[in-house]
């Protein structure tokens, strides 16, 4: 295993993304000198999910024109397949480090797992578990603003309270997982892959709408 950095742990990633939100809603993109190349992509996820969340918000508004919210659409497509496209990177670079994954074959459509015999599958990648944690520091971030506000009245921030409170114990309890999943993996125990979605409606090539626009435009 490479022993450039540790393998990250739940608690790291929730104070990176807090902190990202903290600092700038997490809509920075994050600095390509300041973490190693693992962190570099867990962190580049959180900045998707954050662009992600914020253009979900602005879709749903009402008294904008129509181009404004198919704008936002159009790049809601573009930030879920950035956000896609970093989890499996993050699968990528974790699988490398515990010598579980053909380097040769890492970043191809059919990565060859080199698990050890025994060792049980996992079904859900250690990446999509880092995308889930991002995406409740993002819910957690947002209920807390809630708990906060000063328009509304007691009943909703301590509705907000205790939604807040369930976000929390559903953070915990993943980063769990998560740690577990790890340390299982680097002691040969158990093992994933990485998964592509191979998500074809954003593939001109795939995409039957797109192939008969195509189509249509070479008369």
């Amino acid at each position: 295993m490479n022993s450039i950095a540790p393998l990250p742990a739940s608690k790291e990633l929730a104070q990176l993304h807090d902190q990202a939100l903290q600092d700038h809603d997490g809509l920075q993109e994050p600095a390509v000198d300041q973490v190693d190349e693992l962190r570099l992509w867990i962190a580049r996820n959180h900045f998707y999910n954050s662009k992600l969340w914020a253009e979900e918000d602005l879709a749903r508004r009402t008294q904008v024109t129509d181009s404004e919210i198919a704008a936002n659409k159009r790049a809601i497509d573009r930030y879920n397949q950035a956000r896609n496209d970093a989890t499996e990177r993050v699968d990528e670079l974790l699988l490398l480090r515990l010598g579980l994954v053909d380097a040769q074959s890492a970043r191809s459509d059919t990565p060859r797992s080199l698990a050890p015999a025994g060792a049980r599958l996992n079904s859900e990648t250690a990446g999509t578990m880092m995308d889930r944690l991002s995406i409740l520091a993002l819910k957690i971030h947002a209920m807390r603003r809630q708990v906060e506000r000063r328009d509304v009245d007691e009943a909703h921030r301590s509705s907000s309270r205790a939604k807040l409170g369930q976000l929390l114990q559903q953070r915990e309890d993943l980063g769990s997982c998560l740690d577990a999943l790890l340390a299982d993996a680097a002691a040969g125990r158990a093992f994933f892959k990485v998964y592509r979605q191979f998500k074809m409606y954003n593939d001109p090539r795939f995409n039957p709408a797109l192939v008969a626009e195509a189509a249509a435009a070479r008369g």
